[in-house]
């Protein structure tokens, strides 16, 4: 999993509430279970009309907004079924962090286990981060994750809390599988020792 210590980038506005994981993904696409190349169905039946050409005035398919790394978002971002697809179509498009005044627990966890960062901020910064936004490509919001802050292209700044061990494991690039690994010293050392006091296991 790649490191997340700073972004400066595009933000896409989509202020849309309850944005569930069928609308990130939909379950046609879950047959899969690579992590690559899920971004090109992100929004699927947003981004698409039934004969697969783009619907234009879907915010990640006009012109300022199609290399955009950062999401503001409605209130409940992630809610419905617990599709780790979701995560993954996400960081497979591109977008590296979403900001919103409230996730669905599950795929906010899952976010910081795929390299997304999620910030929960209050309703009245969402409000000026997504007006920010709203400006487009000329416009870059800068995404802090050790000093915890959200930077407008205007200069102002918005603090934001997280967790410190998820907070460790994104800066650290660890996903479940890249902690376990990281004890690998530990775990041989006791396989090792076990062995000599159990030699019968």
């Amino acid at each position: 999993m790649e490191k997340f210590t700073t972004i400066t980038g595009i933000a896409a506005p989509m202020p849309l509430v309850n944005i569930d994981t069928d609308m990130i993904i939909p379950k046609q696409f879950l047959k899969t279970i690579k992590r690559s190349g899920l971004g090109a169905n992100l929004f699927d039946e947003m981004r698409f009309d039934r004969q697969g050409n783009e619907i234009a005035d879907f915010i990640l398919n006009k012109d300022a907004y199609r290399s955009a790394e950062i999401i503001v978002a409605g209130e409940n971002f992630g809610c419905g079924s617990s599709r780790e697809h979701a995560p993954w179509a996400i960081k497979d498009f591109g977008i590296s962090c979403i900001i919103s005044s409230s996730f669905a627990d599950i795929f906010y966890n899952n976010c910081f286990k795929n390299g997304i960062l999620p910030i929960v901020l209050p309703e009245a910064d969402i409000a000026v981060v997504m007006k920010d936004a709203e400006k487009g490509a000329n416009a870059r919001i800068s995404i802090d994750l050790e000093a915890q802050t959200v930077t407008t292209s205007d200069g102002e700044v918005f603090s934001f809390e997280v967790d410190s061990f998820k907070k460790h494991c994104l800066m650290s690039g660890l996903d479940d599988i890249g902690l376990t690994l990281d004890k690998q010293d530990h775990i041989d050392a006791f396989e090792a020792q076990a062995a000599q006091t159990r030699p019968w296991v």
